[in-house]
């Protein structure tokens, strides 16, 4: 259809609908939303991160607590003396990573062992029920675990290269 007979098929529509009036003058604006007819214009997708968070945390653990190299560690012919020395330290800098990066801190600060009631509406992902559960809440009972929350959520930003970005630890190559 030429420009001409849309532009007179439009004046037209406009002069004799409302509706019709309403839509041209949405569509000259650019406001028009697309109709069942139109395709919609495809938002761009951010790109897809480079390195998962995940591999993030599981570096910075084995960077700064060789967390890595303890867990697939084969403890077989190791005694619990030697065992325990090691475990001190990984420990210790695991805990100092898991600072830094989260803030844990508990969930709850009651005492293990306290009465605790748990309200009508709570939500599941901040309590688990165990035991005996029956009735309506509220519930009371004596908490089990504190429960942790991370408080901030900080991880670095993966700034290598996409070929590497699934490797934790570099190999060490002492010259």
């Amino acid at each position: 259809m030429g420009r001409l007979s849309v532009a007179f098929r439009a004046f037209f529509a406009a002069l004799f609908s409302q509706e019709a009036a309403r839509r041209l003058g949405a569509a000259l604006s650019g406001q028009l939303p697309p109709t069942s007819r139109e395709r919609p214009i495809r938002q761009a997708q951010p790109a897809a991160p480079v390195r998962s968070d995940a591999l993030s945390l599981l570096s910075a653990l084995q960077r700064e607590a060789r967390f890595v190299d303890f867990v697939q560690e084969s403890l077989e012919s190791a005694t619990d003396q030697q065992i325990g020395a090691v475990v001190r330290d990984v420990h210790r800098d695991c805990a100092v990573v898991l600072e830094r990066m989260f803030a844990i801190r508990p969930l709850l600060g009651e005492e293990e062992g306290a009465e605790v009631e748990v309200s009508a509406g709570f939500d599941a992902a901040r309590f688990r029920l165990t035991g005996n559960v029956a009735g309506e809440p509220p519930y009371r009972g004596k908490l089990g675990h504190h429960g942790w929350q991370a408080t901030q959520h900080e991880l670095p930003s993966w700034s290598g290269s996409r070929a590497n970005a699934m490797v934790i630890c570099p190999a060490e190559v002492e010259l």
